[in-house]
């Protein structure tokens, strides 16, 4: 090589050298975390039905530190006291007073349990009953305001008015922090109410128990029979100074004594056990003292949750634990980098991110024990073990996000379900479990669709062969709620099992998701049979209609049915119109069903137009005004994939105006910003999906239907270190129709991407218009 040759290879190789090092600054630039914190408002949902709640808690925490807001009896008089289903979470946002704050909350659900161990600090006369939201001078509780509410992710403040005490609160993954900062007292208490809870009855406590361990550390569990009803959740709590005195409220009488009346068991006795007990810790404060405490809860024993307690928080620095539990929101937040138009469209979008994140949560202490379903002691030593699966909603769409952005936990999650298999006397996955507690809420076995979604994307770290066993079972236990009749006759019959369309529709759904995990893996035998049990939702069917139908067990529909009512029509939650249209695996033969394209699509018109009169949803708690646009109900989830349906239509541009429609009115900024419960992070994963322009029609395949984006950017920074770019071209809230649609540059011809070209890493560019391409899509396709 010559000098001059020589020169210039050194020149280009300088100038490759900088190119590649601007190109990895930019990189670098891009998976920068961005502050996102700053755009949760864990207020949202707090009112009305979102059933959220906004204390502080870690992403998918095992502890939930917020606020309880009423008392609210499950019952009265022994009937069903409708007014317990607000307080879900615990929380309202229309209340007026605080009644103290409890360690453990659903996020979201429809029904409910938990708020355990729920503290309360007072000054002046000590009080041991709540009192009510009438006179809260009666009892513990507080007035208080919104005005001096602050709600972030891992944080929550309000002042008590009645007690003059400023309450702070943050958490770890099993441990809730308390920061109260008193007035000058010589009658300074902690209250610790064990009797108290969500959806509370008489004898929903089976028994508590507290060890006084010494003048800053106190010890017990509680065990109650709820909804979960073998569930044992253990505790410590360690006081930031000593106590003065404690005690308890009276012992409840009992016929059996013992030989314990011997003791005044009601002031400074260090062994306190009963069906309820109601404690207090006595301090001497000075003005703006903050007395802290440490609560920590294990599903093993106090040893446990000591031991989490030292590892998770050693000290006392509130601000600390603070601002590093917001650092792991702030590092989960930053999996999708997202730009919007609106400043009110990134808190609705970074919201719907935290609520997503909240559960499952983690079930084990840190050594890896935890309390299998059997009652016996186990240990996860190769994953982390998960609780609180809500899969009637989560199937839906949020596992198929943690597919994307969480595979790691959502292989946890399940190695955990495959654990409860084999802890299950029944051998069956989780239908809706928590707490080591199997509880059988709600239809379907969809464990098998979050298994199967994650075989076909290849998000495989556990046992396929195991967990295609375990789901094939799962569909074979006969006693379980009418499956023995849609084995043997392909229908549920309503005269035998009630709900029996939508458990028919819903089966079907998850044998064909069995069914493509067998495909995946090369079980032909169970593929052909799966597939075969996916078509059973054209027994329902009634083509004089035009919907899906009540069959009794005879053959025939039933006579009487009214395709708009919610109730005795053979559905849960929904109605014939709405449930008419669940065959998210085999849309175009659904559509072939009903008269094909032009007639769908009419059909489609008139649920989103049309008016529900509120008779038909009016006695239905989990179906609200809010949630209803049209006859199309979002605010439940039977409905959440229909307007992706235009895209099997010959007007695939009708779904996307309806779907930004939809993130608008559904979606808003403030306490009542959700059209219906979040349900554990479907509803917020409904928006994440739709606002990024794409949406899991079929968990169990690789495919994602388009519609229209909501952000103008958005950034996937995905686990194996690859990105992922949604890009829109002339974005804004009147450019709410596609124009086109280019995948790493080359147009999509038809409205679909695959999970692997995601994961793969690149770039979907939409291009925005104000009017609908009325061609998009259709050179090849869906359609018939």
């Amino acid at each position: 090589m010559n000098i001059v040759n020589y020169k210039s290879f050194l020149f280009g190789l300088s100038v490759l050298m900088l190119s590649h090092t601007h190109k990895m600054i930019g990189q670098e630039r891009t998976n920068k975390l961005k502050d996102l914190v700053q755009y949760v408002d864990p207020m949202i949902g707090t009112a009305k039905m979102g059933h959220t709640y906004p204390g502080a808690t870690v992403p998918f925490g095992s502890v939930q530190l917020s606020p309880e807001t009423d008392t609210i009896p499950y019952a009265t008089n022994g009937k069903y006291n409708k007014d317990v289903y607000k307080y879900c979470a615990g929380y309202q946002y229309e209340d007026k007073t605080i009644v103290g704050f409890s360690h453990t909350h659903f996020s979201g659900t429809g029904h409910s349990d938990l708020g355990d161990f729920l503290i309360m600090p007072t000054t002046g006369k000590l009080q041991l009953n709540p009192g009510t939201a009438a006179h809260p001078e009666t009892g513990y509780r507080s007035v208080f305001s919104h005005k001096t509410e602050k709600a972030e992710p891992a944080y929550y403040s309000v002042l008590l008015e009645d007690h003059n005490i400023k309450a702070e609160l943050t958490a770890t993954t099993r441990v809730g922090m308390h920061q109260y900062t008193f007035p000058k007292s010589d009658q300074a208490h902690i209250i610790l109410d064990l009797t108290a809870g969500i959806y509370n009855y008489d004898k929903k406590n089976v028994w508590t128990f507290v060890r006084v361990e010494n003048d800053t550390l106190i010890t017990g569990y509680r065990q109650t029979n709820g909804w979960a009803r073998t569930r044992t959740v253990y505790f410590a709590m360690s006081f930031s100074k000593p106590i003065k005195g404690y005690g308890q409220a009276t012992p409840e009488k009992s016929v059996y004594k013992g030989f314990w009346s011997r003791f005044d068991q009601t002031k400074n006795f260090p062994e306190m056990a009963g069906v309820n007990l109601k404690l207090y810790f006595d301090f001497d404060t000075n003005e703006n003292e903050k007395v802290k405490i440490k609560f920590a809860i294990s599903p093993v024993s106090t040893q446990g949750a000591l031991a989490n307690m030292k590892a998770e928080i050693p000290d006392w620095n509130f601000e600390r634990v603070k601002k590093e539990s917001q650092e792991v929101w702030n590092k989960e937040l930053n999996k999708i980098q997202v730009q919007t138009i609106q400043k009110e469209d990134m808190v609705n979008f970074y919201t719907a991110m935290y609520h997503a994140f909240l559960g499952p949560t983690v079930y084990m202490d840190t050594d890896g024990n935890y309390k299998g379903l059997d009652g016996n002691i186990h240990k996860a030593t190769t994953f982390q073990n998960y609780t609180s699966f809500s899969l009637w909603d989560t199937y839906r769409a949020l596992h198929p996000l943690f597919n994307l952005v969480q595979p790691k936990r959502n292989s946890d999650m399940i190695n955990s379900m495959l654990a409860h298999y084999d802890q299950s006397v029944h051998k069956m996955l989780p239908i809706w479990s928590h707490y080591a507690n199997e509880n059988w809420c709600m239809i379907g076995y969809h464990s098998v669709s979050v298994i199967a979604d994650a075989i076909v994307k290849g998000n495989t770290n556990f046992d396929v062969d195991k967990a295609l066993l375990a789901t094939v079972n799962t569909a074979k236990v006969p006693y379980y709620d009418g499956l023995e009749y849609y084995m043997k006759k392909g229908f549920v019959p309503e005269d035998k099992n009630g709900s029996s369309v939508s458990k028919t529709l819903e089966y079907a759904y998850d044998d064909w998701a069995i069914a493509q995990a067998a495909k995946k893996l090369g079980k032909e035998d169970i593929y052909n049979e799966f597939s075969k049990r996916a078509t059973n939702y054209k027994n329902v069917y009634d083509a004089k209609t035009g919907f899906m139908r009540p069959k009794l067990d005879d053959g025939t529909f039933k006579k009487e049915f009214d395709p708009l009512d919610t109730h005795g029509q053979g559905f849960i939650e929904g109605n014939s119109w709405n449930y008419s249209l669940y065959v998210p695996q085999d849309p175009a033969e659904m559509i072939k069903m009903m008269n094909g394209t032009d007639a769908f699509t009419r059909r489609l018109d008139s649920l989103f137009s049309m008016h529900l009169p509120d008779k038909y949803f009016e006695n239905t708690e989990d179906i609200t005004k809010e949630g209803i646009i049209g006859n199309y109900v979002h605010g439940n989830e039977p409905s959440h994939h229909v307007v992706y349906l235009y895209n099997w239509t010959k007007s695939p541009w009708k779904a996307q105006d309806k779907i930004r429609m939809i993130l608008k009115r559904m979606y808003k900024n403030g306490p009542d910003g959700l059209g219906g419960n979040d349900d554990f992070g479907q509803m917020s994963a409904w928006y994440i999906f739709s606002s990024l322009g794409f949406y899991p029609v079929a968990p169990g395949s690789e495919d994602y239907s388009l519609g229209s984006p909501l952000v103008a950017n958005a950034i996937f920074n995905l686990e194996n270190g690859k990105t992922f770019e949604v890009a829109t071209v002339n974005q804004s809230d009147k450019n709410v129709f596609v124009s086109k649609v280019l995948l790493n540059g080359k147009p999509l011809t038809s409205p679909v991407i695959k999970h692997s070209d995601i994961v793969n890493g690149g770039k979907i560019t939409f291009y925005m218009s104000s009017k609908p391409n009325k061609k998009i899509y259709l050179e090849k396709g869906l359609r018939d």
